[in-house]
């Protein structure tokens, strides 16, 4: 596994391996790798199964990946963000596209490693704004797309162009609903915009900071510097989709797809326009909540959206279904982190080594 030891996901992992009588995985830190890529080439000299977790349980891989980026954008460097500071996520991107394509060519010299996920198809999962295009172009429903946001005045103008009120703002290279804004304004000029980016302005500086806690923001000055910020960092907009109603609530769904079939699926139920379950909302039972037609929609768009990344075994896919037809928001290369979700009677982490090595 390229990840970061003592995290949640090693954990699961190498408790899935003891439940199927595994050796335990090894571990490759993503700072250890960054710094010294042979390291991977020792690691992976045996036939495998290799594993790639994303690095941002570990903040000194994150500062690696972020200063990497400003050098390639020839940027200045920036100082290690702050906890839950959303910092420069073009500039991360841009490093961790970077260790992703030097992965892809590590290991086409590694052909004894049997890949879950291809480096290459995770970098596309993680520019959301690509992803949504790449899935619409494999025919897999999305919500519709305006396209990048400059700024306060040009949302504005995409509004006024495509006759809309209400969208969802969403970092282009964000993770886990950070800094992604529930944007509404009527007739009268009244504006709201709902996220989980706390707005910190000091010193003539504004800074974001991702909260558990969903901020609501109604002060034209505020909300224009909130959107002002995050499209510095790249910003895209697209069609607000309602989500089902659950009685107070409303819902999405997650679905993990292991070798391109849809395996475990989970309601993700809150009251707020983000239904993310670390944002303190809960857990519903998919198969108790969606009629045939639904259930029927989410399988097939979830294998739908599967194909369209064939060297990525194990994916997750947030989804709309209503009336039979299901939209997907969101693909996740690393969506696969629900603990004690079943299905067949194996967790996410057991299902997929018991799937892989099965078939090795």
């Amino acid at each position: 596994m390229l990840a970061t030891g003592g995290s949640k996901r090693v954990r699961l992992m190498q408790a899935a391996r003891a439940q199927l009588r595994l050796p335990p995985a090894q571990v490759l830190e993503w700072r250890d790798w960054l710094a010294q890529p042979a390291l991977l080439e020792e690691a992976l000299r045996q036939p495998c199964l290799f594993k790639i977790e994303p690095p941002g349980d570990d903040p000194a891989a994150h500062l690696l990946l972020l200063q990497a980026g400003c050098r390639l954008l020839d940027r200045p460097p920036v100082a290690a963000p702050a906890h839950g500071e959303l910092l420069a996520m073009d500039a991360w991107f841009a490093g961790f596209t970077a260790a992703m394509a030097s992965l892809t060519a590590q290991l086409a010299e590694l052909p004894q490693a049997r890949v879950f996920n291809a480096p290459g198809e995770i970098s596309l999962m993680t520019d959301k704004l690509a992803c949504q295009r790449h899935l619409a172009a494999h025919g897999v429903p999305i919500p519709a797309l305006l396209g990048p946001v400059h700024g306060y005045e040009h949302l504005q103008s995409l509004l006024r162009e495509h006759e809309l009120d209400r969208v969802y703002l969403k970092p282009r290279y964000g993770s886990s609903a950070s800094g992604v804004v529930a944007y509404r304004r009527n007739r009268t000029g009244r504006q709201q915009a709902t996220t989980s980016a706390a707005l910190s302005r000091a010193d003539c500086q504004t800074r974001l900071f991702n909260v558990k806690r969903m901020t609501r923001y109604e002060a034209a000055a505020d909300i224009a510097a909130l959107i002002d910020a995050l499209a510095a960092q790249q910003l895209y907009a697209e069609a607000w989709l309602n989500k089902p109603r659950c009685g107070d609530s409303h819902y999405d769904l997650r679905v993990v797809t292991l070798a391109g079939q849809p395996a475990h699926r989970v309601a993700r139920i809150g009251d707020q326009m983000m239904t993310n379950l670390h944002l303190d909302n809960r857990r519903g039972d998919a198969a108790g909540m969606l009629l045939a037609a639904d259930m029927q929609a989410l399988e097939e768009t979830a294998a739908l959206a599967a194909r369209a990344f064939p060297a990525s075994h194990v994916t997750g896919y947030d989804l709309v279904v209503r009336h039979g037809q299901a939209y997907v928001l969101e693909a996740n290369a690393f969506g696969d982190l629900l603990p004690g979700l079943l299905w067949q009677g194996m967790d996410t982490y057991t299902a997929q080594l018991a799937h892989f090595t099965h078939h090795a």
